[in-house]
């Protein structure tokens, strides 16, 4: 696996884990074990040939607390947001295991794992002044990236889905984030992990309280922004449909 580039912007809050964990993995020892070195996840990193055919990869995390991977930036992305938020990547595991055994294995994940899938595998979190959030959910673009420019100075925007951080190795205009709210201080990935493991809930994930951002528009994360036509692709900074909902909750004490 060609080491990723830790010193983006978006990979700040994973690189020094990141790092070592891939120097010990360019030096010859399997992934497994160059991720294991920390002990900070409640699980263990375990080759994918110990995950038993037929049984369901969720479900097995939360049985085992092992977690199977496979070679490549994808799975070790998904370690790594398990070493640095492991709470709340284990309270997603534990609604993951309670959805299979109310619902059981089917065609259709249902809204709760739906929304999971979409967050773990491409969210973010971001703690911003209330005219940021609201101009992003008015998906008001200029005003935003150019007119609140100063204010994103502010701001903290925190990528947890790895497969986001996966295609993040090779930005991409159109990469786009589905963003939580964080009203708590994300000075630290423990804040952070505290503030979304307590709103890690059915109904709040059912919900979805997610807002799409496309990640290469924040100011400082890409340089073709500093050209502000780079935000009249409509392609990737697409208007509100008429019909669209937004997302309302601000979230506080109790989940959005």
């Amino acid at each position: 696996m060609p080491a990723p580039d830790f010193t983006q912007p978006w990979y700040a809050a994973w690189r020094g884990t990141g790092e070592a964990a891939a120097a010990r993995c360019a030096a010859g020892q399997a992934m497994h074990d160059a991720l294991n070195v920390a002990t900070a996840a409640p699980v263990r990193f375990v080759p994918q040939e110990a995950l038993p055919a037929g049984t369901p990869y969720e479900q097995f995390v939360f049985d085992t607390r092992q977690v199977p991977m496979r070679p490549g930036a994808h799975d070790f992305f998904n370690a790594l947001v398990w070493l640095g938020l492991p709470r709340t990547k284990a309270a997603l595991n534990r609604l993951q295991a309670q959805e299979i055994a109310r619902l059981g294995i089917g065609a259709q994940r249902g809204p709760v794992r739906d929304a999971i899938t979409v967050f773990d595998e491409n969210g973010a979190l971001l703690q911003a002044p209330a005219a940021i959030w609201q101009a992003l959910q008015a998906r008001a673009w200029r005003e935003l990236f150019v007119e609140l420019r100063p204010l994103w100075r502010q701001a903290r925007l925190l990528v947890f889905g790895h497969a986001l951080l996966e295609q993040l190795a090779f930005p991409r205009k159109g990469l786009t984030a589905h963003v939580w709210r964080a009203d708590a201080a994300m000075d630290s990935l423990a804040q952070a992990d505290a503030w979304l493991a307590g709103r890690c809930t059915a109904e709040a994930l059912a919900g979805k309280p997610f807002t799409p951002l496309p990640v290469l528009g924040v100011p400082g994360w890409w340089p073709e922004n500093e050209n502000f036509s780079f935000y009249d692709d409509s392609l990737v900074f697409r208007p509100r449909r008429p019909t669209e909902p937004t997302t309302t909750a601000s979230p506080g004490p109790s989940p959005p």
